[in-house]
């Protein structure tokens, strides 16, 4: 008979993963050593080590995302077991399943402050949907099970606590006695169907519509065709939340892209001035990028029922997968004549790539325009190219100007505060997809962070991906520029260097210290060849590309407090005040004039 240790890994594998992400230790030392001699054996789980436990579990957090698989991380009592957290909150913010499996002390120890002796059961009580500890081997299969069963229903994380002692034991089949429950390694379907008078609700709604914008989140992934014959049978324009960003392809002349800070104008002209919101696997949380209440009739789409109804008061919530829900929908959708609507959107989308391209292609006199970067690498994304990014400005230029057409997959950290999921993302988009061009793009602070060690985990297993081509853009801008925005935007106060400034370090010079390609970019009239010749690099190849750290990331609306606080900001002593003005100015002109106007009309609270 098996040990534990041995069951648990035939379990996972029985559940269909194939890959794990992990850190050994001596908490899970005899879960090392089964994951070693099945490894030997050829009949083990993939397993991958990167080189920190935050990074497994941000790393199972992004398979899970790109894959649509449950992932998995493997890690050490409560030191290492301590580090996931980030990467599991990463993975219930994002409504995406993941099982960590954490080492712990052996049972005797527990409850008497062992070293490494932590309550972890209480640890991860807040971030994990089901979270048990296996003290019998007649435990293990239910534990094992109902962690896996939980995640994928509940699209949440699990942990499942396996004492080293009882790693060891002898597995045992469950016997049919009392206490004893008998599992079975098989999934609940998730392609819920609302009820028909619901859906009946949801059609009237939309087809009493005149001006109907589709809100797209992540959650309405794998129903792209479903999303499309909806909008165009009721002439809805579509708005794509940032993680729902490659659910609808961008050569869609009413996909508008995103909508907010780092959003489209015509995005927002269409929560302003829409009559019907359909909301479809969004949790979007900013209200105030939403309609007034009472503007617009809605109807939201979501597997997560407590998320229904939630940020904007909808007349129908339908509790069901997307894809499902809109089949049965669909045929209750009534063909719209007029196309006027969708007609605006379009031709307000056509003017606002105008207007992208003309913000890009501005010089700055303090360094490169971190927006060129970006407009460059998106004109030569090759296809099935998968783009990830951070949480700082990255993510503003991603929004802006990231084009993701039908074959290709972008993802990031959707609560924003992971500004250093970036570089672990792409690389689990590698492992997954080995066969595509993936493409990092980072701010240096979080380069530091978690992107130069992470390039040792490329270096580590580069020689196994079919294609190596492995594309990091690193925006040298020596700040941690969107915390500095948003010290004066959101609070007024000056930037204050000595939380702002980052080191500046040789990051191409790095790449190539590890064998990689590295290219130092300094000027605007580098970054086309740049960005063709690391994409025509079968390898790993970095781009240092330094840009200013004062180009401002304006929103499509630049409010009064927005405004406001930025001039308080300055007036305060911004060390950076001078060059940010000059550099908001240049920003502003390339705008248009109407929007300039209503960026200075100080009568205005909404300019």
């Amino acid at each position: 008979m098996s040990t534990v240790s041995e069951f648990l890994i035939e379990r996972i594998e029985a559940w269909g993963v194939t890959r794990v992400f992990g850190f050994p230790g001596d908490g899970v030392g005899e879960l090392d050593g089964m994951l070693g001699k099945t490894d030997r054996e050829g009949t083990g789980l993939d397993y991958i080590r990167p080189t920190h436990e935050e990074i497994c579990s941000l790393m199972a957090t992004a398979h899970a995302k790109f894959t649509g698989e449950v992932g998995v991380c493997i890690a050490t009592s409560s030191p290492g077991a301590f580090h996931m957290i980030n990467g599991l909150y990463d993975a219930k913010s994002d409504n995406v399943p993941v099982v960590a499996i954490v080492g712990q002390q052996g049972l005797a120890s527990l409850g008497t402050f062992v070293q490494q002796e932590d309550n972890l059961e209480r640890a991860f009580a807040d971030v994990a949907c089901y979270v048990q500890t296996i003290v019998t081997p007649e435990q293990a299969q239910a534990v094992i099970d109902t962690a896996f069963r939980t995640a994928k229903a509940r699209l949440q994380p699990a942990v499942i606590v396996l004492p080293h002692d009882v790693q060891a034991m002898k597995a045992v089949e469950p016997a049919a006695e009392h206490w004893v429950s008998r599992s079975s390694a098989v999934a609940a379907p998730t392609a819920i169907r609302p009820p028909e008078e619901a859906l009946r609700a949801a059609a009237d709604v939309i087809n009493a519509g005149t001006k109907i914008t589709f809100l797209v989140g992540a959650g309405a992934r794998g129903a792209t065709t479903e999303v499309l014959e909806a909008a165009t049978r009721c002439g809805a324009g579509i708005i794509t939340a940032l993680r729902g960003k490659d659910v609808v392809p961008a050569d869609v002349p009413f996909h508008t892209q995103q909508v907010g800070l780092l959003g489209s104008l015509p995005s927002l002209h269409q929560i302003r001035e829409c009559d019907t919101l359909v909301i479809l696997g969004s949790n979007y949380p900013y209200g105030e990028y939403l309609p007034k209440t009472g503007q617009a009739r809605a109807v939201q789409v979501d597997l997560k029922p407590e998320q229904l109804g939630l940020r904007y008061p909808t007349e129908v919530n339908l509790w069901g997968d997307v894809k499902a829900t809109l089949t049965e929908l669909l045929p209750m959708i009534e063909q719209k004549a007029d196309r006027s609507w969708q007609e605006k959107i379009a031709a307000e989308m056509h003017d606002w790539e105008q207007e992208m391209e003309a913000q890009a292609m501005l010089s700055f006199p303090d360094g490169g325009n971190p927006r060129r970067v970006f407009h460059e690498l998106n004109k030569r994304l090759p296809h099935g190219a998968i783009v990830t990014c951070d949480a700082g400005t990255t993510a503003d230029w991603y929004g802006h100007h990231i084009r993701l057409r039908n074959d290709m997959k972008g993802d990031l950290s959707g609560r924003l505060a992971s500004m250093l999921a970036a570089m672990p993302y792409a690389t689990a988009a590698k492992f997954a997809y080995p066969d595509r061009t993936v493409v990092c793009t980072i701010g240096d602070g979080a380069f530091q962070m978690l992107g130069m060690n992470e390039l040792i985990t490329v270096k580590k297993y580069l020689e196994r991906w079919d294609d190596p081509t492995f594309v990091i853009v690193v925006m040298h801008n020596d700040d941690l520029a969107q915390v500095s925005w948003e010290m004066r935007t959101e609070d007024g106060n000056p930037v204050w260097e000595g939380s702002q400034n980052v080191q500046s370090v040789d990051y191409a010079g790095w790449a190539e210290l590890l064998g990689f390609k590295g290219i130092m970019v300094t000027g605007d009239e580098q970054v086309a060849s740049a960005v063709e010749e690391a994409l025509a690099h079968r390898g790993v190849t970095l781009i240092d590309a330094y840009v200013t750290r004062n180009a401002p990331p304006l929103p499509a609306k630049i409010t009064a407090e927005y405004r406001n606080n930025t001039i308080k900001a300055f007036a305060k002593g911004d060390p950076l005040g001078a060059a940010a003005m000059v550099d908001s100015a240049q920003g502003l002109v390339a705008e248009g004039v109407e929007r300039v106007k209503g960026a200075l009309h100080l009568g205005d609270k909404e300019a």
